[in-house]
């Protein structure tokens, strides 16, 4: 387990056990994670295909009481994962990681709640699968504009090429995201 520049988000690498026939990791393992201080309740596993190279998913997030906490895995193909930390106060606000996963490498991203998240996809026919702490809230969704300028992230496309959905598009930028979650009550 790997610490990112944000405090909270983890790469995970799970162990792989090869022989003849392929491989075999246990890719999720409650006690393993509390080991390393992680000890989210998952309850809530979502999966994802993205046809195009180029389709990005987020950036989004739940507010409270629907917060979501992630850990994120591709089951085929490769993408670029992006965690924003969205909570007020830290000294990391409006701050970004981002780590290319693939199901080539097996590794994994955790994203704690106050954060928000996407991804794009690197190859076509990506699968990716993540685990959530809250079930789906619509009504505490929240979303910001991948491309925002003052957020920088390097997506590695232009963004003119990006495949968004509807939705996606029309997201509000980040200036004015009134953030649910504060530093302080992550800590």
């Amino acid at each position: 387990m790997k610490q990112t520049d944000l405090t909270g988000v983890f790469e995970l690498t799970p162990r792989r056990f090869a022989d003849s026939r392929g491989h075999f990791s246990e890719t999720y393992n409650a006690d393993t994670l509390a080991r390393h201080g992680i000890n989210t309740l998952f309850v809530q596993d979502n999966q994802s295909y993205s046809r195009d190279i180029g389709t990005v998913r987020g950036l989004h997030f739940q507010a409270p009481p629907s917060a979501q906490a992630k850990l994120v895995r591709v089951l085929q193909g490769v993408i670029w994962d992006v965690a924003v930390d969205i909570r007020r106060g830290s000294p990391s606000y409006g701050h970004w990681v981002g780590r290319e996963l693939s199901a080539e490498t097996g590794n994994q991203l955790f994203i704690p709640a106050g954060f928000l998240h996407g991804f794009v996809t690197r190859t076509a026919d990506c699968v990716v699968a993540y685990k959530c702490s809250a079930t789906y809230a619509p009504a505490t969704e929240g979303a910001v504009r991948f491309d925002d300028p003052d957020l920088a992230i390097d997506w590695g496309i232009d963004a003119q090429d990006a495949v968004l959905s509807d939705k996606d598009a029309a997201a509000p930028h980040f200036a004015s995201l009134n953030s649910p979650f504060t530093y302080a009550d992550a800590t």
